[in-house]
């Protein structure tokens, strides 16, 4: 049996899961904050296309808890309140608004737009 290279943070209890099916793995323990903190960043990614691929309520429940542990593992890390969570959910709906109109934009003028994509990482 040849051995599956994942390289990737996993949840607390996968070592146990393979070793209970007969099975052998490597994990470490990231000691560095800013390695987990980006490896946590990469897990709400891959969460959230898994997430973005459910077709039924059941799966999608499932996969929304599995992403909504990601992001209360990364806030909490980051030492960020629930009343902070609330109030930039609150600035942020105020400001951009929400989806319950279902606009679906075609195209537009960008002349001065500039992206807010940035590179992975929060200083």
């Amino acid at each position: 049996m040849g051995r599956v290279y994942y390289n990737k943070l996993v949840r607390d209890r996968i070592q146990e899961k393979i070793t209970g099916n007969g099975e052998a793995c490597e994990i470490r323990a990231i000691e560095d904050d800013a390695e987990f903190q980006q490896e946590l960043l990469k897990k709400v990614t891959e969460e959230a296309t898994v997430l973005s691929h459910v077709r039924s309520r059941e799966d999608f429940l499932s996969e929304y808890a599995d992403l909504m542990v990601v992001l209360d593992t990364l806030t909490a890390h980051m030492d960020i309140s629930e009343a902070e969570i609330r109030l930039a959910l609150a600035e942020n709906l105020e400001k951009k608004g929400g989806y319950s109109n279902r606009h679906y934009l075609h195209w537009s003028d960008d002349g001065d737009y500039k992206s807010n994509e940035t590179p992975q990482g929060i200083q």
